[in-house]
């Protein structure tokens, strides 16, 4: 997390995120050189500021961008450069330590600029302010790792070569990278959320910096429905972190999760932006619905009195409105819920073909709870198993190995029921 800082904070001095990209781990490469020897500062991030900074001067120092400086200056003495050099760096003292509450902001507009392609804006941003590694991106987009590595290279090298202004845009050139900026939080907190791989459920730092984006970009863009509908969403996901992960950090499913254990603020701050979202004509927008569905959650006492009916329906009208195998995903989930499992398994089963879906473990894992209960208990345990084998989270895999065991032990006490005696 303190990376994405220096690098948002080194772009707007040097207006390229490639480079300040690099300087960044050059300071975090100081850093795992000097803290085992010396010590843990006790402000790391200003420390790594601090390296991060002395780094960008030597780079301004030995770079074609002093150079300009000094042409625009005009030639002079040797003195009067030296001079000029220690007023720029002067001047980048006093910016690197201006307040930076929205360098990561300013940055992700950059990186969300319409020079890039929609694929490329996400990948980029994800990768510079998430702190996400190529595969977690790609994992995430259900795209090879290796589409992710080209597009981030030549996403950075275009923003380099037009010269793109470290700068929140205004007007038309806000609402035109605005679906992409919202669209990269979403999935920096997704990533959060439900971590694509390691050994923790989830990422409690990406959800929290995704969730303080969604509120400044809502502050900075207050009439924009869908910028508030992303933060009701958030807001009422993020309420049910502490009761997703139990007390060995195993993970928690929604319908088996105390709601005693729910924030009731982040609940109410949710709905407090789902209603201003509603109240602009942002009823219909994809994460309004989305934040409705979690609203339906959250307003339910407990898993028996959830609005399963409901959710459906906003699942379907978020279908046609946003066509998606995940979207369609969930919305079987909902009709197995409402109709019974049989008819969610029908719609499942419909999906199985959709090749952005032939490596999501979410697919064999919901088919496996639909198949167990519906009695199939041997299919589930398959289902289950497989499952496992496609998720890179360890805690998750384990949870699914569970399943599997606990299925198949089901499946076994059923056949010695059946033998007659």
């Amino acid at each position: 997390m303190e990376s994405a800082k220096l690098i948002a904070g080194l772009a707007r001095i040097l207006h390229d995120v490639g480079i300040a990209e690099e300087l960044a781990q050059d300071a975090l490469v100081a850093a795992l050189e000097q803290w085992p020897a010396g010590g843990v500062p006790d402000k790391p991030g200003a420390w790594l500021m601090a390296t991060a900074k002395h780094r960008a001067i030597d780079w301004l120092r030995r770079g074609a961008l002093l150079a300009r400086k000094h042409e625009e200056l005009g030639r002079e003495l040797d003195e009067q450069h030296a001079e000029a050099l220690a007023a720029l760096e002067a001047q980048l003292d006093d910016e690197l330590d201006s307040a930076i509450d929205d360098d990561l902001l300013r940055l992700m507009f950059v990186a969300c600029h319409p020079l890039l392609s929609s694929d490329a804006r996400v990948a980029l941003t994800l990768r510079l302010l998430g702190g996400l590694t190529t595969d977690e991106i790609a994992r995430a987009f259900l795209v090879p790792e290796a589409t992710i590595a080209q597009r981030i290279v030549r996403a950075k090298r275009s923003l380099a070569d037009a010269g793109v202004p470290f700068e929140v845009p205004r007007g038309d050139a806000l609402a035109l990278r605005l679906a992409s900026v919202l669209e990269v939080i979403y999935l920096i907190f997704n990533e959060g959320y439900s971590a694509t791989a390691g050994d923790d459920w989830m990422r409690p730092a990406l959800c929290d910096e995704a969730l303080r984006l969604a509120r400044i970009l809502a502050g900075l863009a207050p009439n924009e429905p869908e910028a508030l509908g992303l933060l009701a969403l958030l807001e009422i996901q993020a309420s049910r972190s502490r009761a997703r992960v139990g007390a060995d950090g195993e993970p928690v499913l929604l319908l088996e999760q105390d709601r005693a254990r729910w924030d009731p603020l982040l609940i109410r701050r949710g709905l407090a932006a789902l209603e201003r979202a509603e109240a602009l004509g942002g009823a219909l927008g994809p994460y309004a619905l989305q934040a409705a569905i979690a609203a339906c959650h959250a307003r339910a006492a407990c898993a028996a009195h959830t609005d399963w009916t409901r959710i459906a329906a906003l699942y379907a009208a978020l279908a046609r409105m946003q066509p998606s195998p995940v979207v369609e995903l969930n919305r079987a989930v909902a009709v197995a819920m409402a109709e019974g499992p049989a008819r969610g398994l029908a719609l499942l089963d419909a999906l199985r073909e959709e090749p952005a879906l032939a490596n999501y473990h979410l697919l064999p894992s919901v088919r496996g709870d639909l198949l167990l209960r519906l009695g199939r208990r041997r299919e589930a345990q398959t289902e289950f198993e497989r499952a496992a084998a496609m998720t890179r989270n360890a805690r998750e895999q384990r949870l699914l190995l569970e399943r599997a065991r606990l299925a198949a032990q089901a499946a076994d006490e059923g056949a010695r029921r059946d033998v007659p005696t």
